[in-house]
């Protein structure tokens, strides 16, 4: 919702994520997390609290149009992602869940520490609100008030942590400890799939690679093989008695042989020599154990700091009792990381493994994944050899004609502050029927730090020499400003600081160039003639040390000298949260 009055619940790649997933597992929870809201939500504040009422509605709109429109029941909501938590604001989400019927989701507070803990304890009315305390990035350890609540205690934001073999590691013994060490039901992967330029910060901080939609090359990487379920186990005492024994087959260790509704058992720990063990059933007879021998200097985790831990080589001996004491066989899956050797063996099947009286031992390893399992149904996932990689294209061009919804975004375009989408001009005959543009006009409720300029970024981070045009629209009379940028340096939370070659033009009839998006390095300056509801074409060229620009193909300023940065995107935006247009955007590179 850009706005109080508009509502769009096609907007975005979520919808067909949440769609593709519940297709593949029915079971599957689904979790939503607000990062950030609409400005009309804060009223103008960067503070979303302040108004509980409108910000509950925006929230659980999104629910019922999820529902709607994608017949989609979403399970949890979290409050604002590693923000401070409002008491008032919670016990409103609530009862407005309630009001519209989804008495059923359930709320996650607070995404953060576990500090919330001690107010539940002395909150009645915000304790009967939520049903999750959710911690992020936790060291796989809880404190004893969120023991105390007796809630669900989850991980809800995990890992962040490049997916090479160290980032398997990682991920393969906190999805075993965050249990054993602090009763934590379920482990959320941020993120799932790293899908964006990667020198944006967190590149390749994914369980899996897609980073080049233009080459379609993707990586399948370590910790695809060594996850654990990526959305919630249900607790201890609460077993869905609905779910099926259908394993996953797109995943590995756990997934495979665990389902949503499945519960750990007591049976859980550290092994002599390091390392971790879980056990887990349907409660319907099946059983799987996951245990992990990684060793402290080949899983750490990018945050928090790991305390020093010794692994050693060991001689593990389980013994099954009660209703697993009759098991004769267990399937055996293994995984190797062989840091020394460099040559990793991932989700291998072994023999099946015999009991003897309910007892197996084996012997383990350092930086050893192993699952034990009742499931026979298990099988290693395979996949199409994909596409060779291949550098961002050093032409390229997009006229914004692709017929795509007027709400979609463009291609390679990656929108750091402002949003930037297709649109279609009805009553303009001429050559910019088919625009992209810069939709929001007031500043976001944002959860970073974002730049007060809007920005979208494309191409290839280590372009140096490189010619940026595009044709350009203001929409804003007074204050109007738009721009093109080469060797933009930095994205993401990063952006307000983010260095490049900015030539910008305003609808006072000004331009300025300026080596800062902030536009406090001013290398060049003067009048353009430039006007709002007027199309013009910029171009920008940057070789060496020196750059050059022209409007409407006449030379504007030329050899400005550009120290810094080296290298960097391509970009365009505007100078305030304003509407303007954006169309035949070309970019050559040496």
């Amino acid at each position: 919702m850009h706005y109080e009055d508009d509502e769009n619940y096609f907007r975005g790649y979520e919808w067909w994520l949440m769609k593709e997933a519940k297709r593949r597992n029915p079971n599957i929870t689904l979790v939503a997390l607000p990062w950030a809201f609409p400005g009309w939500v804060g009223h103008g504040k960067n503070w979303p609290y302040d108004y509980p009422d409108i910000t509950a509605s925006y929230v659980v709109n999104w629910f019922l149009g999820a529902k709607k429109y994608h017949d989609l029941d979403v399970d949890y909501v979290g409050i604002w992602n590693e923000r401070n938590f409002d008491a008032k604001y919670i016990k409103v989400l609530r009862n407005t869940l309630d009001k519209v019927g989804l008495t059923g989701v359930g709320i996650i507070a607070a995404d953060g520490d576990w500090s919330i803990a001690d107010s539940l304890i002395l909150d009645p009315d915000l304790n009967d609100s939520v049903e999750v305390i959710g911690a992020h990035y936790p060291g796989t350890t809880t404190v004893a008030d969120a023991l105390k609540t007796r809630k669900k205690l989850w991980s809800s934001e995990d890992y962040s942590t490049f997916n090479d073999e160290v980032g398997g590691g990682c991920w393969a013994r906190i999805l075993n400890q965050n249990y054993v060490n602090g009763n934590m039901t379920a482990t959320i992967s941020w993120n799932l799939v790293a899908s964006y330029y990667d020198d944006l910060p967190f590149g390749r901080d994914g369980l899996m690679t897609a980073e080049e939609p233009w080459s379609g090359n993707y990586v399948v990487e370590s910790p695809i093989w060594i996850t654990g379920i990526c959305t919630p186990f249900a607790s201890l005492h609460k077993i869905n008695k609905k779910s099926k024994d259908n394993p996953l087959r797109s995943a590995a260790h756990t997934t495979q042989f665990t389902q949503p509704g499945w519960t750990y058992l007591q049976t859980v720990g550290h092994l002599a020599q390091g390392g971790s063990y879980v056990a887990l059933t349907d409660g319907k007879g099946n059983l799987t154990v996951v245990m992990e021998t990684m060793t402290h200097d080949h899983s750490v985790c990018i945050r928090p700091p790991l305390p020093h831990f010794n692994v050693t080589s060991q001689k593990a001996t389980f013994q099954l009792k009660g209703s697993f004491a009759p098991v004769e066989e267990l399937q055996v899956w293994r995984s190797q990381f062989n840091f020394q050797t460099k040559t990793p063996t991932f989700f291998k099947k072994l023999p099946p493994l015999k009991l003897a009286n309910g007892s197996f031992s084996l012997d383990l390893a350092t930086d050893e994944v192993y699952t034990f399992t009742t499931v026979a149904a298990g099988t290693k996932g395979s996949f199409p050899e994909p596409p060779p990689s291949a550098r961002f294209p050093k032409a390229y061009k997009d006229d914004f004609d692709a017929r795509n919804p007027p709400f979609s975004e463009a291609p390679n375009f990656a929108d750091q502050t402002g949003v930037f989408e297709y649109h279609v001009n009805l009553s303009d005959p001429g050559p910019h029927v088919f625009t992209l543009r810069q939709v929001l006009t007031e500043r976001p409720v944002t959860w970073a730090a974002d730049a007060d300029q809007t920005v979208s970024v494309i191409g290839d981070y280590q372009w140096q020499n490189l010619t940026v045009a595009c044709d350009v629209f203001m929409e804003e009379v007074r204050t109007g400003g738009v721009f093109v940028a080469a060797r933009v340096d930095r994205g993401g939370q990063s952006i307000r600081s983010a260095a490049g070659v900015y030539f910008w033009v305003f609808a006072d009839g000004t331009y300025k160039v300026t080596n800062d998006i902030a536009g406090q390095t001013i290398l060049a300056e003067g009048l353009s003639g430039t006007r709002a509801y007027h199309w013009y074409t910029l171009s920008i060229t940057v070789t060496g040390q020196f750059a050059s620009g022209s409007l409407n193909g006449y030379p504007l300023w030329k050899n400005a000298v550009v120290l810094t940065p080296k290298n960097g995107w391509a970009a365009i935006g505007t100078n305030s949260f304003q509407l303007a247009q954006f169309d035949n955007f070309a970019v050559v590179a040496d």
